[in-house]
């Protein structure tokens, strides 16, 4: 954890306390509030360690291409079928306009 998160959750703990000593309502909005702040930060911590775009998008180049050679023999065997049923399909017209 970062040191200025800790700190963010040091000072969300020490103001929601000396707000409630002062007024109980006064302390559940600081709660609250300073509350949501606190978490905005620490989700904020780590913004700028995810990979760049260029990054994730040659991953995502890499697994199409490993999708696309793991499915070769089902797209040739589709491909085999689909001809197969346009030539019966042409025979029968064949037959038909005889």
């Amino acid at each position: 954890m970062r040191k200025w998160v800790a700190i963010s959750w040091a000072v969300w703990a020490v103001a929601s306390v000396l707000a409630f000593v002062k007024d109980p309502i006064l302390g559940v909005c600081v709660l609250v509030f300073l509350g949501a702040v606190a978490v905005v930060l620490t989700m904020a911590s780590g913004w700028d360690e995810h990979p760049d775009y260029e990054t994730r998008e040659q991953l995502r180049a890499e697994r199409r291409a490993a999708k696309w050679e793991r499915t070769k023999g089902s797209r040739e065997k589709d491909a085999a079928r689909y001809a197969a049923a346009k030539a019966k399909q042409a025979e029968k017209q064949a037959r038909r306009a005889s």
